[in-house]
This record gives C-alpha cells, structure tokens and sequence, in this order.
C-alpha cells in the first residue's frame, strides 16, 4: 500500500465517536479488490510467493546492466543483445513482483527510477568504451550524447508530474531506446548510423515532451482549470457515467445486511419469454410433445403411463390458453 494512503487511514482511525457505514465498509471492499486484483500466475507471483522482494529484483537487474557494460566494452556484442534483453524483462519483472506481494511504495518506485539511470549509464557507457577503442575514437560521444538526451526526456517527465502536469508518452522512450541498442549491436556492421538515427529520435522525443508540457503550462496562465485540461471533451450529447455506483451500492448493502435489489435486474430468460408472442410458444410447446413421445425415454414406458402424461400435457396446455399467458 502507498504510504500516504497509510497515514491518512491512521488519522480515520483517530477521529472520536462511531464510524460511519461507509468507512466501515470501505477496508472490506478495497481488500476484496486488492485480492482480485492481484495476479496468481507468472513470474512476479511466482517469485513473490518463494519470499523475493520487488528492491532485490531491481537491484539484481542494476548488477544485470552492469553485466551488459562490460560484456559491451569488451567487445562481445551479441552477447550484449542477449543481456540487454534479459535486462529489459527484469525491469518490468520488478514491478509484477511488487504488484503480487502488494508490497508497492514510494520508495520502490524511488529505486526503481535511480536504478534505471545508473543501468543506463552503463550500458552506454561500456558502447563508449568499445568505441573509443576502434579506429575512430570520436565515435564515443554517441552514447555520451544518447545517454544526455535520454535523461532529459526522464527529467522533463518528472519535473512535469511533480508540477501536476502531463507528460507521458513520446516516440523513444526508456523501452524503445533499448530495444534500439539491441538492434543497433545485433546489427552493428552499421553501428554508427544506427546510433546516429538513435540520436535524432531522441532529440525529437525531448522536443516533443517539451511542447507538450509546454502547453499545459501556457493553458494554466491563461486560467484555464486542471480538470477540464485532463478530462476528454465529449462526444455529442453523451456524458461519461459511472458504470460501478449501482453495483457497488448493492455490494454495500449486501455486507451490511439490508435487503437491496440485485442490479441486474430480471433474468434474461423472464425477459426473452416476454417478447416471444403466444402463437410461437403454442406452436414450439405442441411440436416438442409430439416429437418428444417418439425420441425422449418416456417412448419406452407401457401405454397407460403414456396416455397419462398426454392428458397432463394437454390439461396443462389448456390451463396455459385459458389464463392467456
């Protein structure tokens, strides 16, 4: 759970005199939630359940990327295709184990960020070293300049957020940049193009991300509200509802004991035999206990029993007219 919402729930606990029915019901639902929420099957639940934590992940992940460094700067690039893809799977692996654990924070995600930079930094940083040890050494400011451009795409992010703007997306983020390095060392009989096309894209990204959060902020000089920038303008006449308050109402009342209509209301069937007319259902009802003599079990009995059930058949039918159902 978030650390914040942890101390607000200790202040709930704090207020004098009873807790009103909502608040009562609120922790039984958000566990319920979190319980189904929670994913059972995969690696992250796996590693969870045998006691690994979300922070040994991504640290085990940051000595992965270290790995990469130095397999890169020796020289071994394929090698480095191979670790930088296991890399990138531990990077998100971190997160499905904290998600099965519920064991989410703050800080995690604080670890999570730095780790990425300092991973980064040596996987570039070991593509510059093999570089310079080539035949043209000016070659080692691509990654330099790659790594710095990276870095400010993760800072205008973040710097955006903690503003209370918008700033996600972007043509190169972090996964699209080292899906593009594990091309370009797939690939590297044309390294430096690759690298330089990396470059550009970027510089467009950072650009990008710019603009975009550029005009959030010149939207809120013009006092334009925060909501309404964030909300998705309405299609025609329809508004967007809340899909989940009549189910959750019945949840509420279900645990507390109250007597609430299902929402779902009739049953398909009630509602299918309703707009089905009498002459079909006659017709259906007659067709089935004529053929229903000759193909159900009942063709086996003796005939008195037979004769029986087609005198309650037809009594039966004649009920059914009469009422005019």
């Amino acid at each position: 759970m978030i650390d914040g919402r942890r101390g607000r729930a200790g202040k709930k606990e704090s207020r004098p005199g009873p807790a009103p029915e909502s608040e009562k019901l609120e922790p039984v639902l958000t566990a319920n939630v979190t319980e189904q929420s929670k994913p059972r099957r995969g690696p992250g639940p796996f590693l969870a359940r045998h006691g690994v934590t979300a922070d040994q992940v991504t640290l085990a992940g940051l000595v992965m990327a270290a790995a990469t460094g130095a397999v890169i700067a020796l020289g071994y690039l394929w090698g480095g295709v191979a670790l930088v893809a296991v890399g990138g799977l531990m990077d998100t692996l971190d997160g499905s184990v904290a998600k099965a654990a519920g064991s989410s924070s703050r800080r995690g995600a604080f670890l999570d960020s730095v780790s990425d930079r300092v991973a980064d930094g040596f996987m570039f940083g070991g593509l510059a070293w093999y570089l310079a040890a080539g035949r043209t050494p000016v070659y080692a400011i691509l990654p330099f300049a790659i790594l710095a451009v990276g870095n400010v795409i993760s800072y205008e992010r973040a710097k955006a957020e903690l503003l209370g703007w918008e700033a996600k997306g972007g043509l190169m983020e972090r996964a699209e940049r080292l899906i593009f390095l594990a091309i370009a060392l797939l690939f590297n009989v044309v390294l430096i193009p690759l690298l330089l096309a990396l470059l550009a894209l970027c510089i467009f990204t950072a650009l990008q991300r710019f603009l975009k959060i550029w005009r959030q902020a010149t939207a809120e000089l013009r006092g334009e509200p925060m909501a309404a920038r964030r909300q998705p303008a309405a299609i025609g006449n329809w508004r967007p509802a809340k899909v989940e308050s009549r189910w959750l109402e019945w949840r509420r009342a279900r645990l507390s004991g109250r007597s609430l209509e299902r929402p779902m209301g009739r049953s398909s069937r009630s509602r299918r035999r309703d707009t089905v007319p009498l002459s079909t259902r006659v017709r259906a009802m007659l067709a089935s206990e004529r053929a229903g003599v000759a193909t159900r079990p009942s063709a086996r009995l003796s005939s008195r029993h037979r004769q029986r059930r087609s005198d309650k058949a037809a009594s039966a039918l004649s009920r059914r007219l009469g009422s005019g159902r």
